[in-house]
């Protein structure tokens, strides 16, 4: 054994860990003497729950190496179940960790076992046979040899993403390997970029593998070439690293990019840095010991734990939606009709028809709406054609369900109608009440209204109860949150049907009560609105615009401001004002800027240098109260948790939760802040604007 914890300790440590075990077989091989000892992971379940690393794990990992050894085999090789090898560590597990003490146990624990392949004078191979992250990954790198499947799903360090970095070898082992840049590329860029995976001959190339085979006959290709490499008949070429000035510039790139990604809020990437700066000596007994104190000071940091909470909401309580009706209800949807047939419409469109494969009729007011309509689609799918992300044969199968038509009777045998025209109120009763002309009295009407009442939308018709709210993020294809919306007459088979589509659609679904704005709207109006007010009172663009840079938000509210369009955004600011003025004003200046048909504040130049656009800086008529960075920040902030208790109050949502999951998922806030309460409660907002924080002690922070 490799490591002083024991058994006890780890069920001390963690006692409701999934354990994986790991078998030893010996495993007689044609071509060498003695077999080869072949360890594979197990947890017991399918691959729809992919082997973890807890510490009860570990140590079965660890026993499985005494066999081997003892043995005294060819060789030693670490593969998984089917398609599955290892995705990491059990992150359970570190959100139990209460103590500095038991993070430091848990990181020296993973060092002490991997690093037993590293320094084994018995060759050690990694089958990499399906899904490679975090420490699973770095399993594989302390290995001496690694195959891969060509149909391994996901390949990843995707710790940063989390708030963290590979800490288990991860941060030593890969720019050693493949050189810092690459290292830089795969353990900051490709995690902070929405968690980017590698494809097998993406892991080839940059030398994270050694040699990729088929899926079919994967482990009896690793088998024979493993022979080779022990034969010495086939001897593995590895790339010259260069540790001068390359390697300090990829550090530097690395360093420039997390600055711009978190501003310094996340302190996982910030170590990540750190590490990949130290593991230049090549020296694993410094770059390990460093590793190991640093993931148990991050683990003890509540960004981390906010990190995990956000990544407990995304993967678990996005699929069981709180509230939602039992999925029995559910009617099936054999056919959907679009009302409109602009770019949003023409959006939905095509995710429906790429999802459900069923027919998609769109209707306008004109053919030449129609046909532009429809030939978005019809282009859009033979752009995933040549992007071979679709076949031939489907991709004419798409284009065939697609339509259009200037009747709405073309909707008669529709069983899912949603509208996507001009956002105003009567525009939408009017289209509806024309909906239900044709439609059977089950077919459901959606709205993809960003602000609008469901309840009134649906007053005037004969089946209110049949409507409801299915509110999209811009861009459709890329914003995994569809915030479903309740009118106050829908009913539960409607409700159900809802929901089931939205699953369909492959996206993550919330049921938000029928109000203003819903969810992320409400919010991100609310704050923008505190952003522009300090701007109207005369301070800069500049200082208000970076005012929320602690936080390491995905843009800076005015690029949200142009993203977002800003006639929409005064919409929605104006259709929250007539909701509660007291709190949501409605900016001449932006009635201005709007009228003027300006669509932002800032312009680049050649180099990327940002100035305020001279137009913009002639029309608006700022005041002379400017404010500081510290005061607009402390106000959008404020502003943001007063608004967040009035809408749990409201019932707007069925928790706080739930709120967080709406600005992850729908505005892209980053895991570190857990969306949005973790930070309020962490930063003492919560309690001075409430008098109580959102969530309990120990729930996305560090247990008391």
């Amino acid at each position: 054994m490799s490591t002083t914890l024991s058994i006890d300790d780890a069920k001390a440590l963690f006692p409701d860990e999934v354990v994986t075990r790991a078998v030893t077989r010996l495993v007689p091989v044609p071509g060498l003497d003695r077999p080869i000892a072949l360890i594979t992971l197990d947890n017991g379940h399918d691959h729809t729950r992919p082997s973890t690393f807890g510490p009860q794990s570990m140590l079965s990992l660890d026993a499985a190496l005494d066999e081997a050894f003892a043995a005294q085999p060819s060789a030693i090789a670490v593969t998984g179940k089917p398609f599955i090898f290892a995705v990491g560590a059990d992150l359970t597990a570190v959100e139990k960790a209460s103590a500095r003490e038991q993070a430091l146990a848990i990181a020296k624990l993973g060092h002490d076992v991997f690093r037993r392949f590293t320094d084994s004078a018995i060759p050690t191979f990694a089958f990499v046979n399906g899904a490679v992250m975090g420490g699973g990954l770095e399993l594989a790198l302390s290995c001496h040899y690694r195959t891969l499947s060509s149909n391994a799903a996901a390949i990843a360090f995707p710790e940063c993403f989390l708030g963290l970095f590979p800490g288990w070898g991860g941060t030593q082992l890969l720019p050693n390997l493949i050189g810092a840049d690459a290292a830089v590329t795969v353990i900051i860029e490709n995690a902070l970029n929405q968690n980017k995976m590698l494809k097998p001959a993406q892991a080839a190339q940059l030398g994270i593998v050694d040699e990729v085979f088929g899926s079919a006959d994967y482990l009896e290709q690793s088998l024979a070439w493993l022979v080779k490499v022990v034969r010495g008949e086939v001897t593995v070429e590895r790339k010259e690293i260069d540790r001068g000035d390359a390697w300090d510039a990829a550090l530097a790139r690395g360093r420039a990019f997390v600055e711009a990604k978190t501003h310094g809020a996340a302190p996982g990437p910030l170590k990540a840095i750190e590490l990949l700066e130290l593991a230049k000596q090549n020296d694993l007994d410094l770059g390990y010991a460093a590793e190991t104190e640093a993931l148990a000071d991050v683990v003890m940091t509540d960004e981390l734990r906010s990190g995990l909470y956000s990544f407990n909401l995304v993967q678990k309580r996005a699929k069981r939606p709180a509230g939602a009706p039992d999925k029995s209800l559910a009617r099936q949807v054999t056919k959907v009709g679009v009302v409109g047939a602009g770019l949003m419409a023409s959006q939905l469109a095509l995710l429906f028809v790429r999802r459900l494969k069923v027919p998609v009729v769109l209707t306008d007011i004109d053919q030449a709406r129609v046909d532009k309509g429809v030939g978005y689609v019809h282009a859009e799918v033979d752009k995933l054609l040549g992007k071979k992300r679709v076949s031939p044969d489907e991709a004419n199968r798409l284009k065939a369900l697609v339509s259009g038509s200037l009747d709405k009777a073309a909707f008669a045998d529709a069983d899912f109608v949603i509208e996507a025209v001009f956002e105003e109120l009567s525009v939408k009763q009017q289209v509806f009440a024309e909906v239900e002309e044709h439609v059977s009295a089950e077919c459901v009407l959606a709205t993809n209204t960003s602000s609008l009442s469901i309840t009134e939308m649906s007053a005037k018709l004969a089946h209110p109860e049949r409507v409801v709210g299915f509110h999209f993020f811009n861009p459709v294809a890329v914003l995994p949150l569809l915030e479903i919306v309740r009118g106050e007459q829908t009913d539960d088979a409607t409700l159900a049907t809802a929901f089931s589509v939205g699953k369909q659609l492959k996206k993550s679904c919330v049921l938000v009560k029928d109000a203003p704005a819903f969810v992320v709207n409400r919010l991100l109006t609310r704050f923008l609105g505190e952003i522009i007010g300090a701007v109207d009172k005369g301070t800069p663009f500049e200082v208000a615009d970076r005012a929320l840079n602690p936080l390491g938000l995905p843009m800076s509210p005015m690029v949200l401001l142009q993203l977002v369009g800003p006639a929409v955004a005064l919409h929605v600011s104006e259709t929250m004002h007539g909701a509660f003025p007291d709190r949501f004003a409605v900016s001449e200046n932006m009635q201005r800027f709007v009228a003027a048909g300006k669509t932002a504040v800032w312009t680049w130049d050649a180099q990327g240098n940002q100035t305020v656009d001279p137009e913009v800086a002639e029309l608006w008529q700022g005041g002379d109260n400017p404010l500081s960075e510290e005061q607009v920040r402390e106000n959008a902030l404020s502003a943001l948790a007063e608004e967040i208790r009035l809408m749990l109050d409201e019932g707007v949502v069925a928790e706080a939760q739930d709120i967080d999951l709406c600005m992850l998922l729908g505005a892209g806030w980053p895991f570190w802040l857990g969306g949005v309460t973790p930070y309020l409660d962490r930063s003492g907002v919560a309690e001075k604007v409430t008098g109580k924080r959102f969530l309990a002690k120990g729930v996305a922070s560090v247990p008391a």
